[in-house]
């Protein structure tokens, strides 16, 4: 994908989650479907395969794996491995970083955010009242803290491993790509099962983790094959 359709797509997913939360009720919707008003309650809440399996063991495992990238980049870092060539290891970085920035971002954004989990709310119980996108909120208002989905988040680095196909494979990295959107948007729709986000919440961090992903592979791995370019010209 060029740099021109890939701002083209990051725009257009922006302004079209944007949409969803400003101008419909699909959130709501999606909530209510979730919600038992005869109990008061969401019965996936405290489900042993929400609460344990997906929002425990789930994110306990992939933040394993994530410290493994990490430290596999870190000791390249301080003592290379003659073994891995430069691409890789530039994908190596891409991953690493991925997995550093990517949840600690959304993590930043989700302390700020004005918005409430759908259990928090007055209409499924709670008693916060529901704000929409670039609404204000009621004065003396909590802040909600739940925008974006920050458990999704925990698998969406994933996405990064997609750089390993790219430039010359590109259609087998669009289909790890969205294999692993697919596993975050999982870990995140049990989250919504939850009570725990609404349906942007999640496309919010899939969004945030792509446009890191992507800046992170156009800096340091097409900066690096720019620079040897560059080398090669001067030194004929």
């Amino acid at each position: 994908m060029s740099r021109k359709r890939l701002l083209l797509a990051l725009a257009g997913s922006a302004l079209a989650i944007a949409w969803i939360n400003a101008f419909t009720d699909l959130d709501l919707m999606l909530a209510q479907a979730m919600f038992d008003p005869a109990s008061g309650t969401f019965p996936w809440r405290h489900a042993w395969f929400a609460e344990t399996v997906s929002h425990v063991w789930a994110k306990a495992a992939l933040l394993t794996l994530a410290g493994g990238m990490v430290l596999a980049a870190l000791f390249d870092l301080l003592w290379p491995r003659p073994a891995w060539a430069t691409p890789f290891r530039l994908r190596l970085r891409v991953v690493a970083l991925s997995a550093l920035l990517a949840p600690s971002w959304i993590s930043a954004l989700k302390y700020m955010s004005a918005s409430h989990c759908p259990w928090d709310l007055a209409l499924f119980g709670g008693g916060e009242t529901y704000v929409r996108l670039f609404q204000s909120a009621l004065p003396y208002a909590s802040l909600g803290h739940c925008m974006p989905a920050g458990h999704a988040s925990s698998a969406l680095w994933l996405v990064s491993l997609a750089v390993f196909w790219l430039p010359h494979r590109p259609r087998t990295a669009l289909r790890v790509g969205a294999a692993m959107l697919g596993l975050g948007f999982a870990l995140g729709w049990v989250q919504q099962l939850r009570g725990a986000h609404f349906l942007t919440h999640t496309l919010w961090s899939m969004w945030w983790t792509c446009l890191i992903v992507s800046l992170l592979y156009l800096l340091l791995t097409e900066r690096k094959c720019l620079l040897s370019r560059n080398a090669n010209i001067q030194l004929s």
